[in-house]
């Protein structure tokens, strides 16, 4: 297919031409070609599938649950434990397979192809979106077992995944420094929140993933990223929905809003640096001969998105979600294999049966909330 009237990232005009799975070529404005499908769009913009460096995909049917500022994680757990252990236990109760498909789906709605998934290896349909697995998931130094024994494992080569300086206060920055104390044999490390981290921790740390909704909603702070962002690379992570919102672009005009990294810097923690951290092959740009994980979007400007504005969503170049306004174009796509959903009563078709997954779900829990309609 040949996708045409799209704003690149960089305010160029190009026509796409998608081929298998991959961007075969960018083209001049409007270069028809007459063998292949020709989608035209008006006033949208292009640029690459988003990628969430942080989030637990079977904890995203949850209510944000806070009754207030905590100091740390180690004061969050307990308190919600005792404060909401009805809701609690009544998401628990629903199978983790329903919840963990939704947790792709949440994503994916939002324009996400690539999300990094942090805890064990969930089953997790196939097709939807990449959900990366080559990096070891170490919950925290004060709640994951045997964490030192896991970090110094011989033959270890992935990168170790941590929540680490998750609080305000000495005890969440001296976790940071337990965890660099025991990494004897240097593994890289990607620490998630880094709210208590310093520059002089930041150094030792291949990346930081900011959840800035997350650390917020908590702690009613963030980490000081405009400091630490010439010590190691930033990526962009939402954390699930017990402590955050769905919707990543409310993740990123938050950020946009502390001022601590250039929109360019902001763009490249949910694209083209998150894809080098992970060592995700030919992925985060809109290049040719790198995959078309692709979101065409209502709009010229990226920080005003929302998921009703998405036009068109390819991962890896399967349509994996479009707006109802492309049906007439889409004729030859096969219709079955989508169903319709309302994402602030716009109506979209993405892949899959959603409206089936949320009325299993809503079987186990009747009164749960979602961010889209269906029929």
């Amino acid at each position: 297919m040949v996708l045409h009237g799209l704003q690149l990232m960089n305010g160029d005009r190009r026509s796409i031409f998608i081929h298998g799975n991959k961007i075969e070529q960018i083209l001049a404005p409007d270069d028809i070609n007459p063998v292949e499908k020709n989608i035209w769009f008006e006033d949208c913009l292009a640029f690459p599938g988003l990628i969430n460096s942080h989030d637990h995909l079977d904890y995203n049917l949850f209510p944000q649950l806070g009754n207030r500022t905590y100091k740390n994680y180690l004061e969050w757990g307990p308190d919600i434990y005792q404060q909401s252990n009805e809701i609690i236990q009544q998401v628990l109760d629903i199978p983790k397979e329903l919840r963990t498909k939704w947790g792709v789906y949440k994503n994916l709605i939002a324009g996400v192809t690539t999300v990094i998934q942090h805890g064990e290896r969930l089953s997790v349909p196939e097709n939807l979106i990449t959900i990366f697995s080559g990096c070891t998931s170490l919950h925290s130094v004060k709640l994951e077992k045997h964490w030192k024994r896991r970090l110094n494992r011989p033959f270890a080569d992935n990168p170790f995944v941590i929540h680490a300086g998750e609080g305000t206060d000495l005890e969440a920055c001296n976790e940071i420094d337990e965890l660099l104390r025991w990494n004897i044999f240097r593994r890289k490390l990607i620490a998630i929140h880094g709210v208590a981290m310093n520059e002089q921790q930041a150094e030792k740390f291949e990346a930081l993933v900011w959840c800035p909704d997350s650390n917020y909603f908590l702690l009613n702070a963030t980490a000081k990223i405009d400091q630490l962002k010439s010590c190691t690379k930033i990526l962009l992570g939402t954390d699930a929905t017990v402590s955050a919102n769905w919707n990543i672009w409310q993740h990123l005009r938050l950020a946009k809003a502390q001022n601590m990294l250039s929109d360019t810097e902001l763009i490249n923690a949910v694209t083209q640096k998150a894809a080098n951290v992970w060592k995700l092959d030919k992925t985060g740009s809109v290049k040719e001969g790198y995959y078309a994980d692709l979101i065409i979007a209502k709009g010229t400007g990226f920080f005003s998105i929302n998921p009703e504005d998405i036009q068109l969503m390819l991962h890896k170049g399967k349509v994996v979600l479009f707006d109802a306004s492309l049906l007439i174009q889409l004729h030859n796509i096969p219709v079955s294999d989508y169903s319709v959903i309302y994402v602030n009563d716009v109506k979209k078709y993405v892949i899959g049966d959603v409206p089936a997954l949320i009325r299993e779900i809503r079987r186990h829990m009747p009164a749960i909330k979602f961010p889209i309609d269906v029929d």
